[in-house]
Order: C-alpha cells, then sequence, then structure tokens
C-alpha cells in the first residue's frame, strides 16, 4: 500500500476511517489526534507537521491549500458521497498518486 497519510476532519465519518485502515492505509481522525474545536489554520499547519494529506468537506482547506504548496495536500470532497464510494476513492488517490503525488496537491474525489 502507498505511504499517504491521512487526516479526517471532524465531518468525515468514522466508518470511513475503518474502511480505509482495513485496506492498509494509515489515518488519523481530529478526535484521535486532540485536535476537535481547533481552528482550520490549527488543523492545517498539524497535517502539515505530520505529513498528513487532509481529508475535508470544508471549503476553507481549499483556501489555505491555495496560500501555500508547502503541505502534504487535500482531498476535497462533496458530503453527498457513500462510504463505499468514499473509501474506494480514497484507497485509489493512495496507491496512484502516492505521498509525492499529493504534496502541495488539491483533488477533488
Amino acid at each position: 500500500m502507498a505511504d499517504v497519510r491521512y487526516y479526517l476532519d471532524e465531518h468525515i465519518a468514522e466508518a470511513v476511517a475503518k474502511g480505509l485502515r482495513r485496506r492498509g492505509v494509515d489515518v488519523l481522525t481530529l478526535s484521535a489526534a486532540g485536535m476537535l474545536g481547533a481552528s482550520d489554520e490549527d488543523h492545517f499547519a498539524f497535517a502539515q507537521e505530520e505529513k498528513r494529506v487532509i481529508v475535508t468537506h470544508d471549503d476553507d482547506s481549499l483556501r489555505l491549500a491555495t496560500q501555500s504548496s508547502e503541505h502534504a495536500g487535500v482531498v476535497y470532497m462533496p458530503q453527498r458521497r457513500g462510504l463505499g464510494e468514499t473509501v474506494r476513492g480514497l484507497t485509489l488517490i493512495a496507491e496512484v498518486l502516492g505521498p509525492e503525488g499529493m504534496g502541495g496537491h488539491v483533488e477533488f474525489l
């Protein structure tokens, strides 16, 4: 499995994290990181420090991603995505793009 490491925002279902882990993808949720209630800027800085790709529905993360290319990447997805579709899409991104392809990149799922 690719070395992409995801950081899921608080609006991404825990079931997505479980599905990705079953496929061997490294996933960290905001709650597991102790980052609930932190600002968008703090989440972005944390993900950058940890070299984790942010997975989000939040438009503010897109804004932050455009301000600098010094990040591990952002995957933006609409809220209407189903669980299976989300897990398959994130797994595919991890396998195809990898950490090098995601660095400084925004991918729309």
